[in-house]
Formats: structure tokens, sequence, C-alpha cells
């Protein structure tokens, strides 16, 4: 049998992030396709370690004391160390601890590493952390067996590192969202179809205070519905929410995914600002849920949505755009047909979980 174990994640059912809703959906497909599938959970606490399964997917939980980076590295060694008892196939997403695969490499157990965005590059991290991370960028690419890369110009930074046969293009996928509850909305003080959503973190590379900035310029006639936690101790959040109009709700940070999937297919566009990293999977939701995408103008988000996105850079510029685009509700219409043809040509789960097997099973062990 074809075995298969997901390191690097929190855990499934997904609760984190884009990295374990690609772990369920992948393990659920080789699944299917008659693979047995190994996830490691991190559980918080102490205690032994103990297994159970979820719709036929194998779960190792790893209790570790505390919360935070701290406790993910710790997690993530006690993976690698539980990993190396064995000779299967690993699949590691991310490479935040990639120093750690050094242990399988020793024990020659392949590991294929998904090696996300150029993390050591954010403006959020101090120097300590962006050292560790680079340092990790490159124990990745070194003690990887292969890599994955996401996103077209992340394989370009990783050829700078190893040869280019060493990776693969693999982008993330999303869920098609092709219907919605209205009342699932209404609650936010939202009309379906009169508002802009914009999901991310408050960090000034994601461009929320250009965002609300340039939305809050004039009278829109629409609401501005920001998802994200926000801190009034913190400076940047307050900026953002000080600039903000009366047509803009902060709705707080929401993870429910029934209300979050109405939220994008209810809006009238969705807005991107994240200015670095490899294939957004919020930017690839967008895509399944049929948004028209206005995006900050980068070559990461052009590539994702192409030629039927809407491109800004700065405030200026997107109140720019929003005033172009509420005066032409036809091309907003063309944005959104567009999307929709994005997504199925690029971002299914079924073409993207395809060709994770096709080049994982080249490194199953003999």
């Amino acid at each position: 049998m074809k075995v298969l174990r997901i390191l690097g994640i929190r855990g499934i059912p997904a609760a984190h992030g884009g990295f374990e809703t690609f772990a369920e959906q992948a393990a659920l497909y080789f699944v299917s396709q008659g693979w047995r599938v190994i996830v490691y959970c991190q559980e918080s606490g102490t205690g032994p370690i103990y297994e159970d399964k979820w719709k036929n997917v194998e779960r190792i939980h790893i209790p570790v004391a505390g919360d935070g980076p701290g406790a993910t590295m710790r997690f993530d060694w006690h993976t690698t160390l539980h990993a190396a008892r064995h000779k299967d196939l690993c699949l590691t997403l991310g490479y935040n601890t990639a120093v750690f695969s050094a242990w399988l490499r020793v024990h020659s157990i392949p590991n294929v590493i998904n090696m996300d965005g150029i993390e050591w590059s954010r403006a959020k991290w101090g120097k300590a952390a962006k050292t560790w991370f680079w340092l990790n960028d490159w124990a990745g690419c070194w003690l990887g067996n292969h890599l994955v890369a996401d996103h077209p110009e992340i394989k370009e930074h990783l050829k700078s590192r190893v040869r280019a046969s060493k990776i693969t293009t693999i982008a993330y996928g999303a869920d098609k969202v092709a219907s919605a509850p209205m009342e699932v909305v209404t609650p936010y003080g939202l009309e379906p179809g009169r508002f802009l959503t914009v999901i991310a973190r408050p960090e000034p590379e994601n461009s929320l205070l250009e965002i609300v900035s340039g939305f809050s310029r004039e009278r829109r006639g629409l609401h501005l519905a920001v998802l994200g936690r926000y801190d009034p101790t913190n400076a940047y959040h307050r900026a953002v929410q000080q600039a903000a109009s009366d047509e803009v709700k902060f709705l707080g940070a929401i993870y429910e995914k029934p209300i979050v999937q109405a939220l994008r297919f209810h809006s009238w566009a969705y807005v991107h600002g994240h200015q670095v990293g490899g294939t957004n999977p919020s930017l690839v939701e967008a895509l399944g849920a049929g948004n028209a995408v206005i995006a900050h103008s980068n070559r990461f988000n052009r590539w994702v949505v192409g030629d039927g996105g809407v491109y800004f850079d700065g405030a200026d510029d997107f109140a720019r755009v929003l005033q172009e685009l509420v005066a032409d509700p036809e091309r907003v219409n063309q944005m959104r047909a567009a999307s929709v043809a994005r997504y199925e040509a690029e971002f299914t789960w079924d073409k993207i979980c395809k060709e994770y097997e096709a080049l994982l099973t080249r490194f199953l062990p003999a």
C-alpha cells in the first residue's frame, strides 16, 4: 500500500489556515485513491502521544506544553522524530523548521517539502525571526528530496538555491462557492451585492491602511467589510480604524467557513492587498466564489488572478480604481466571469490533488 505522512501543520480538520485546508483536502483525496495517510496533529498540554482516525485518515496527536512559536517548534521536532521511526514518504508543509529535516535525511526518509512563501522577507518579523526563516529556507532547499513551489515566482526564488529540476510548481486549491444563504450576511448590516470584502491580517504589507483610506475618500454607496482582529493597543491597527468612514464595517476575526463563504459570495468585489507571498489561499478562494477581484499590483497577485483582475498600488490608485468600477457595472460582471474561468482552469482541488499525487508517487520508497 502507498503510505504518506503529512508534517508541518497544526492538524485536521482545518482550523488554522491555508496549509491545514490543503492537508485536509489532500488527505481525503489520497485516501479515496487507496493510500494510507497519516497526519500529525498538535495538541496543547501534556501527556502521551495518541492516535485516532478521522474519515479514514489516521491522526497522530502529539501534546506540547504552551502555545506560540516555541510550542510549534517543539511539536515539529517530536513529529520529525516520530516520522523517522518509519520508512514512509513524508510531505512537509512549510519550511519554518526545515533544519529538523536533517533527521529524516540521516534516516533515508524521502521528504517532499512545500516551501510556502518567502517568509523571511516579510516586514512584520524582527531580525532574529528573519534570520531563522532565512536559514531554514536554505535548509529546506538542501535537505528536501524535492521541493514544491506554490507559485512560478516562488520557483524562481528557489532556483537561486537549487537546480530547477528539483522544484515542481503546484498551486493551492479552493472550494467552488456557487450559492450561499443571504441570511448569513444581513446580521452584519450588509446588503448582498452592495459591499466589498477584504480578508487579511492587519499588517502594513497587506495594504489595509491604503485600502481603507482610499475607500473612505468619498461616499461610495457601498460598504467595505473588513475581516480580521484589530487590537486597540496596536498603532497600525488604530491608524486603519481611524482612517475609516462610516461605510467601513470591521467585522472582527471570523473563522466559521460557511459565514466566510457567504460573505465572499455576496460581495460586490473582493479586495486583496497582499504585497508579498506566493499563491495566497484567500485570493484563490475569492476566485472560487466568483468574486470580481481588486488586487495590489505585484507579480504574485497578477499570476493568480490573471487578466480578469484590476490592480492598484497605494491609496490614491485604489480610490481611482474603485471610482471607475462603480461607474461600470458591466466591467464588474466581466471580472466575475473571468474569476470563475481562472478558478476552473487552475485551482480546483481535484486538479491540485492529482498533481500532488503524480509528484509524490515518484518518491515512494521502493
